[in-house]
């Protein structure tokens, strides 16, 4: 069972980066997009919990933690790698998203009691390391860029903020309250947040009525969304924040994968050497 929660929300979540494509080449703002996304996934996990017969009821203290969470992860955060990628390349923002098993490391200790080995930390920083090596060509060419500098701020502003957002729902599942009710509020409150930021920012409220658009954000809501968060967080709890933070380390080469299926992407040598560090990297960590 660990290992399906493990790779349901890898697959899922490596697959979405081939399918957020369709959304950006619908011509709605980005903004509009991920709030539609996460409005759509509230609804489907409010459902869920009323169904299994969770309460949706909430004490006030509750409620200001999921609307910190819901404004730093499901809006910040996700905003933040959209934004991050106009000014440094995708590869170098998933390089900086596999830190993240450094900052879940750092936050389980600090926060959950949750230590994790030297042989951990190891394999973590081969992990990086293949990650880099994948990316290598890109992350080469980062320099080019003019605006580089900012992107690396925003895109390590959106690792932060996905820290952050693991450690305030696992906060609220620690108190005994229902995960899924937890993630039908947080992905509520982000949606509005970015609702609130699309108008005030004068972008709008759109939405683009084409084949392409509608399956690609129902897949987003339900696979990407509600889907892959159940089963990370259920991981998290399990294995702790740095284990599920793995994911992160292993999702570039399935993404590149899939890549290479539909996108034409040619790996090569350096690539591939990468991809198997990461893949050796996740085997020592978890053995």
């Amino acid at each position: 069972m660990k290992r399906w929660l493990f790779w349901g929300p890898t697959l899922i979540w490596a697959s979405t980066w081939h399918v957020i494509l369709y959304q950006l080449d619908s011509g709605a703002p980005v903004l509009n997009s991920v709030a539609w996304r996460f409005g759509l996934a509230a609804l489907i996990l409010a459902a869920l919990a009323v169904r299994q017969g969770q309460s949706l009821r909430m004490p006030i203290g509750a409620h200001a933690l999921m609307l910190a969470t819901g404004i730093v992860q499901y809006g910040g955060n996700y905003w933040s790698v959209y934004e991050a990628e106009r000014h440094i390349p995708s590869g170098l923002v998933s390089v900086l998203f596999s830190l993240m098993v450094f900052g879940n490391a750092l936050t389980g200790w600090l926060f959950f009691g949750r230590r994790v080995g030297r042989r951990f930390l190891v394999a973590a920083c081969g992990g990086v390391a293949g990650v880099v090596m994948i990316f290598w060509p890109e992350i080469a060419a980062t320099g080019a860029r003019p605006t580089a500098h900012w992107g690396l701020l925003i895109g390590l502003a959106a690792v932060l903020a996905a820290v952050i957002g693991n450690v305030l729902t696992l906060k609220l599942t620690g108190r005994g309250f229902a995960l899924m009710p937890i993630l039908a509020w947080s992905m509520g409150y982000g949606s509005l947040f970015l609702v609130g930021l699309s108008l005030a920012s004068g972008a709008g409220l759109h939405f683009a009525f084409t084949p392409s658009y509608v399956l690609s954000l129902a897949y987003l809501a339900v696979f990407g969304s509600v889907v892959a968060f159940v089963l990370y967080f259920k991981l998290a709890q399990a294995r702790g924040p740095a284990g599920a933070a793995l994911t992160s380390v292993v999702i570039p080469v399935i993404a590149l994968l899939i890549s290479a299926l539909l996108e034409g992407w040619q790996p090569s040598m350096l690539s591939v050497a990468g991809m198997s560090l990461c893949l050796a990297s996740l085997w020592v960590a978890t053995r």
